[in-house]
Formats: C-alpha cells, sequence, structure tokens
C-alpha cells in the first residue's frame, strides 16, 4: 500500500519526484474521452521506468496466443489494445543538455503533477537545475478534449533565471510497441507521410493483420513574450513535426502550444483522413488553446452535474469516488456501440484492452444510474451484435442449434482468452450478459428492448445452458460439471453454486421474456421465432431444469457451499496468513492455490448480490461471517461486493473498510499492481458500494427503495440519479433527507419503508 497522493477533493496530487513510483503515477495520471486516451506519461523523452502508452478505442490486433501446450477450441490470439501514437511528444535541449526527468543532468528541485478532475486535464510543474548551473522551471497542461474526440490539446511553457538556448522538436511518434507483445512484434507498419497546407505535419499508419487505419497530424505555434518564432517542419515515416530553435531570455516565457489529430477509420473515411485533420486542427488553432481548455471544462461541468457524488466529512472517500467517477467517464461515453470498456481502460495494456463479464455485472448499473438510457442501451447492443459470434463461440465447444456462449475476453465477438480454466469453464458470463438485459429493463423500463434485441440473446442463452447441464441419475437433479466460477482460485469443479443459480435462473427468466414477447408483441414473437428456429418443447425442458437444478449445501450447517466438496479443505481464515505471504497469487504454487480454502473474490455471495430478494437478511449474514473471512480479495472486482452485503447484513464497519478499498485501490495502490494500469471496471463497483450500500438504492417491482445507513464519519452523501424518465437528487443525512424531483413526471419512492410521493419539480423533506 502506498501513501503519497495528496488528499483532496477534485485533485489528484503528486508532490515530489519519485522515479520508483513513476509507473504507478503514470497509471493514476491517465487522461481520455472515451475514444482515445493515455497514460500520464512525460512529454519529453524520459529514460527512466516507463509504460509509455496512448491508446484509441476499438484498434486492436490479434496477438498469436503464447500457450505451452495446445487444446482443441484454444482461441488462436489474445486481442492486445495497441499502443498507438504518441501526440504529445516534445524531444527538448536546453543550453545542448537533452532534458530528461530520469537523467541525471536534470536535478530535481520542485515537481508537482496533478489532475484536475473537476475541469478534465494533466498537468505539471518541474523545476530543475542543469550542470552549468541554469535553473529552469516548465509547466505543462494537457486533455484529450470531451467534445472534440479526436483532439488532444497541450500547453507547453519553459522559463529560466538565464539566457538559454532551446531546441525543440514538437513531434508525432508512431515509433510504438507493446510491452505485452507476446512475441515482440510490431503492430504498426507505417503508411506515409507529408505536410499539408498550413504547416500540418502528418503521419498515416495501420495495424497489421486487422488493417486499422490511423492518421495524426498536428498543428503548433511558439511564442516568446506574445513574439512568434520561426518554426521548420519535417517528416519521416515513423515521425513528424515542428522544428524550433531559439533564444530565450532569462525571465520571459517561451510558449508552446501543441493541437494533434487522431484519427481512425472507425470515424472517418480514410481518403478524407487530411483534409479532416486540417479542419479539425485549423478550428483549434483558431480557438486556441484556452478557449479549448474552458470548453473541456464546460464539458465535464455537464458530466459532473449528473455524475457527482458529494461527500461531506471525509475527503478520502470523496476523493475516491471522484477519481472512479472520472476514469470511468474517460473510458466510455457510450456514444458508439462498437466501443466497451476495458478492465484498464485508456491506463495501461494488462488484459488487452478488451471486454470481459465486468462490463454488465459491474459498469452498467453505474451508467443507468449516471446517464443517457442510450448509454447503457448501447453496452446491450455491443452484445446482441455478437451474438452470431457467440454461437459460433459454442459451436467450437461442441454445443450447437443456437445456443451461445459470450466470450471471457473478446474485441470483436470471438473468444481470445487462452486459459483453459477460464476459456472453457468460466461459464458465468453467460449469465452476466443476461442478467445485464434484465438490469437495464428493470431500471429504465425499456420493455420495448427485449423484443427488438433482448429476447433473441436470451433464448439463445438458455439454450446453451440447456445443453451444458448433466443429468444424476444418483441425485434425481441437474448438475454442473467441470466449471470455473467467479473465485477463480478453483478450477475445474462439479455444481459451482454461483453458476448453478444463475443457469437455473436464466432459463426462468428467458421463458418469462418469451411469454410475454408471444403475448404482447406478437409481430416480434413471429420474427424471432422464424429466425432461431423455435420449438414450444423447449420451454419445458428449460423449466424441469430449473426447477430440478441441484445446489451443493451442507447437511449441517444448511450453508450453500461453494462447490461439490468444499468443506473438505481446511477452512483456515485469511487472518491467520503470515503478510509476508500476501498476495498468495504470488507467494503460492497454482497446485497449493486450488487445494486451499482461500477466495480470490465474491463467489457465493456474488449470487446473494444480483439475488438478494430470494434470501432474507440472516441467511445472507450466516453466508457472508462463513465466506468473507476466506475471501482474500485478490481481484478487484471483489470489495465492492462485500461492501454492499456487508450494509445489508448490518456490518457498518466492514461496509466502510470494503468501500476505502475499492474506492481507493489505485489511489493507494493497495494491490500493488496499479502500475501495470488502473483497475478500470472495478471503479463502478465503487459507486455501487454508495449507490446500493450507504444509500440502500433497491428497484422492486416498479419502484425506487432507499435504506440509507451512511458511514459515522459522513456527515451528508447527495447525487443524483437517472430512474425510469426521472432525475432525481437524493441528499440524505442522518435523520434528515431530502428528495428533488428534478426532471419528469410525479414519482413515488421508498425511503426505510416508506412511501414517499415526490411531486415533478418539488422537494421533499423527510425526518
Amino acid at each position: 500500500m502506498k501513501d503519497y497522493i495528496r488528499i483532496h477533493p477534485w485533485e489528484i496530487r503528486e508532490e515530489g519526484w519519485n522515479p520508483q513510483l513513476n509507473r504507478v503515477s503514470e497509471s493514476l495520471f491517465s487522461i481520455g474521452n472515451g475514444r482515445m486516451g493515455q497514460r500520464g506519461n512525460a512529454e519529453e523523452d524520459f529514460s527512466g521506468d516507463t509504460l509509455p502508452g496512448s491508446y484509441i478505442g476499438g484498434v486492436y490486433y490479434p496477438d498469436k496466443t503464447r500457450v505451452g501446450w495446445w487444446k482443441n477450441g484454444y482461441p488462436e490470439y489474445f486481442a492486445k489494445v495497441l499502443n498507438a501514437l504518441r501526440w504529445q511528444a516534445i524531444s527538448l535541449k536546453v543550453n545542448g543538455f537533452r532534458i530528461d526527468l530520469a537523467s541525471e543532468h536534470c536535478r530535481t528541485k520542485v515537481f508537482r503533477r496533478s489532475l484536475n478532475m473537476q475541469e478534465g486535464w494533466l498537468g505539471r510543474m518541474w523545476e530543475f537545475n542543469l550542470p552549468d548551473g541554469t535553473a529552469l522551471r516548465i509547466e505543462s497542461k494537457r486533455c484529450c478534449h470531451m467534445e472534440h474526440k479526436d483532439l488532444g490539446v497541450l500547453q507547453y511553457r519553459i522559463s529560466s533565471d538565464r539566457k538559454i538556448r532551446v531546441e525543440a522538436d514538437i513531434y508525432l511518434d508512431a515509433d510504438v510497441r507493446n510491452q505485452d507483445a507476446n512475441y515482440d512484434e510490431v503492430f504498426w507498419e507505417a503508411h506515409e507521410s507529408g505536410i499539408s497546407s498550413g504547416h500540418m505535419p502528418w503521419l498515416r499508419h495501420q495495424t497489421r493483420k486487422t488493417g486499422f487505419r490511423v492518421l495524426g497530424a498536428q498543428r503548433c505555434r511558439a511564442a516568446i513574450q506574445g513574439r512568434s518564432q520561426s518554426l521548420t517542419f519535417h517528416h519521416q515515416p515513423l515521425r513528424a513535426g515542428a522544428l524550433l530553435d531559439c533564444e530565450l531570455e532569462a525571465g520571459l516565457v517561451l510558449d508552446i502550444e501543441k493541437f494533434a489529430a487522431v484519427l481512425s477509420d472507425l470515424h472517418h473515411a480514410p481518403d478524407a483522413f487530411v483534409s479532416a485533420a486540417e479542419k479539425l486542427l485549423n478550428s483549434a488553432v483558431e480557438q486556441g488553446a484556452e478557449a479549448l481548455f474552458e470548453s473541456q471544462a464546460a464539458a465535464w461541468a455537464r458530466i459532473w452535474q449528473e455524475a457527482d457524488m458529494e461527500i461531506e466529512g471525509d475527503d478520502a472517500a470523496q476523493q475516491g469516488i471522484r477519481f472512479n467517477i472520472f476514469q470511468l467517464f474517460q473510458t466510455y461515453t457510450g456514444d458508439d456501440a462498437r466501443l466497451n470498456i476495458g478492465p484498464k481502460g485508456f491506463t495501461g495494456e494488462k488484459y488487452g484492452g478488451s471486454t470481459y463479464w465486468d462490463t454488465e455485472a459491474y459498469c452498467l448499473p453505474f451508467y443507468l444510474g449516471c446517464a443517457d438510457p442510450s448509454v447503457s442501451r448501447n453496452l446491450l447492443l455491443y452484445r446482441y451484435k455478437q451474438l452470431d459470434k457467440a454461437i459460433e463461440n459454442a459451436q467450437k465447444l461442441g454445443i450447437g442449434k443456437g445456443a451461445a456462449l459470450y466470450p471471457m475476453v473478446t474485441m470483436n465477438g470471438e473468444e481470445c482468452h487462452n486459459e483453459w480454466e477460464i476459456t472453457f469453464e468460466e461459464i458465468h458470463r453467460n449469465g452476466a450478459i443476461a442478467y445485464g438485459i434484465y438490469d437495464y429493463v428493470r431500471y429504465t423500463g425499456d420493455e420495448a428492448y427485449v423484443p427488438a434485441y433482448g429476447l433473441e440473446v436470451l433464448i439463445a442463452i438458455a439454450r446453451y445452458w440447456a445443453q451444458r447441464v448433466s443429468w444424476s441419475k444418483p441425485r434425481g437433479q441437474w448438475v454442473m460439471l467441470g466449471v470455473t466460477g467467479p473465485n477463480e482460485f478453483e478450477n475445474n469443479v462439479n455444481n459451482n453454486w454461483y453458476t448453478n443459480y444463475l443457469a437455473a435462473w436464466c432459463l426462468r427468466y428467458a421463458a418469462e421474456q418469451l411469454e410475454l414477447v408471444k403475448h404482447k408483441y406478437p409481430q416480434d414473437w413471429q420474427r424471432i421465432a422464424a429466425k432461431v428456429g423455435w420449438n414450444d418443447s423447449e420451454t419445458a425442458r428449460w423449466a424441469d431444469i430449473a426447477s430440478n437444478m441441484y445446489y451443493p449445501t451442507d447437511p449441517e450447517s444448511g450453508l450453500f457451499l461453494q462447490q461439490d466438496g468444499f468443506m473438505d479443505k481446511e477452512l483456515i481464515p485469511v487472518s491467520e496468513l503470515s503478510p509476508a505471504e500476501r498476495p498468495i497469487v504470488e507467494h503460492w504454487s497454482w497446485d497449493r492455490i486450488l487445494r486451499s480454502c482461500y477466495i480470490k473474490q465474491a463467489d457465493v455471495l456474488q449470487g446473494f448480490y444480483f439475488f438478494e430478494d430470494d434470501f432474507d437478511r440472516e441467511t445472507l449474514r450466516r453466508h457472508y461471517h462463513f465466506y468473507e473471512p476466506l475471501t482474500v480479495h485478490e481481484s478487484s472486482l471483489s470489495p465492492c461486493v462485500h461492501s454492499i452485503l456487508a450494509v445489508a447484513a448490518g456490518l457498518p464497519d466492514k461496509a466502510y473498510e470494503f468501500y476505502l478499498r475499492t474506492a481507493r485501490l489505485d489511489l493507494n495502490d493497495i494491490n500493488n499492481d496499479t502500475r501495470d494500469g488502473c483497475h478500470i471496471t472495478s471503479m463502478a463497483g465503487t459507486w455501487m458500494t454508495i449507490a446500493k450500500g450507504f444509500a440502500g438504492m433497491r428497484v422492486r417491482g416498479q419502484h425506487l427503495h432507499f435504506e440509507p445507513a451512511l458511514p459515522a464519519a459522513w456527515q451528508r452523501l447527495a447525487f443524483q440519479l437517472r430512474f425510469r424518465g426521472n432525475v432525481l437528487r437524493i441528499a440524505l443525512r442522518r435523520g434528515a433527507h431530502e428528495l428533488h424531483n428534478l426532471e419528469g413526471g410525479d414519482i413515488t419512492v421508498f425511503v426505510s419503508g416508506n412511501k414517499v410521493q415526490v411531486p415533478a419539480g418539488s422537494k421533499v423533506q423527510l425526518a
């Protein structure tokens, strides 16, 4: 755990140069706009420990799978989000010395890096001495613009205590590689470069195999006290830019403004790349950097108006939730159904930037509450559009007849994960896709999504479960063999309780929605039935499986068991492990982990989170007290579920402990892996711990319910929430709450079991 980031409600700040923590800081200070993003790398040349990273949403490469032994059904590749063109680069010499934060020639005196979350920009201030005694100050400020999605903006200022000579190459760098490349391949190939009218250097390159085409272009200007400095322009296949050579008098400031366009063929026709870049950059230059930072701040103000969570009395908690919300909206804005949310977003290369079940289980609730319904609808459409690929994935594993197995990891719908216990066995991800449809419909009231798109997905998923189960003659029940649950520290188990319970629920829900569409949307049903080759006998089988599913249960305690044989393990609580052995994934053999009782993340408790209303509070408490002490939380997805359930189980101290763990997971580098990138998808879980945990928000029937239970340190919690056409602002204090109906008609909500009418446009005070 690290504790070097200053506590501030709206800012992430690093004071002092910490070279040993630079990769962690690069992750924390990442910026993005939903279409592109980059790590908080230095603008100048940097010779220290670094993970250079600039990324473009939807642009990927099928990196050949690297496994020790091959089995039928293995994916041929692992999709990688690509380290793409560096648009912020400036190579700088002063008095002949190359400027490099990690170089011994640059003796740092003062260093500050800050991420302004309120206005959406990354800033840096650096004061240092050169070997000749010259004292320099460099200030920079940059953003990926939220309104102009292909635009990066950089302000760069240099000043000195004596006259200096400045040589700078303000350039675009396409000579990039992925550090996680399986075979050290270069994923890009250069095509052409040039300088267009208006002094716009540009580079055009494309990915190998997948053929994504990208153009980078820039316009820049330099001035001293308002006097323009002359620039010369250059271009090579992998580098294009502008050269500056000038003298700067003591006490004066050299101002450099750089405007960069990063265009991909996902959004622009390649034959119009140059003209589109010219149009964008000419407009940017005309507006100027200051005006663009103002419009950036305005765009973020609109996001914060809808998505902010205000916590009074606990600045560490406040900073944590805002950092999580900020990174989520930098990663995904929902305006493109072809994009999704990678576990690291635009902050690193780990996990390939691909889509996991995290999206439906964790991210969807966040966007349902904080954004227009079209945003979460696009997350569902992403899966609908990949249904054919999911059906192919099931066929590769020998399950056909229109059954679908959605991939554990994907960019385009194909499975691209290469660990057998995940690829073949962690099939609970199918249930998360179905649950996402259920969650969306009950929350938005958009029932029409089911006949339009959702039912086809639900039928295909139900068909998969109906073929994946086996009939156990000795038990006289249906069983599920050879699976891996959310707890990935258990592989190839039989009857994982969560998977069995989720499968039965999927079968019932698919049948229920099928009947709804049949009777309420008969024309849609005719279209769907013809398309999927429907046979009415299928629902009878689904009902039989759902009614006769086997759930492993301990006969003595009545506890649901994570899987068959769980009680055969030596049940030693995590508290008895030596800290030197944590995390166990880094210190134990895999064999030892598999034989242990230790749980990576919520497994049975994940089922209680999804289906809380199926169980009474006492049943929840008993299972929480049994499983939580055995859970090592070595998945970032685990603490938020435990926090929410701890509130429901009446364990406020545990709830707050797990809230801080998820909210500050990256800010304090709790799992010692933030250097690889931030945990973007689990950040949505931080929002859930507040909305579903401390505010107790649930959807039951047609209504919102709240059961507030604020942590002891919190004096006030306030946030805004969308629900079925209404926008509510909720302000919670101990013993005094306020509901403000900002948008939509009259609404009925329940607070601590009490029915509350909130007329349109009005505020209601609750004692």
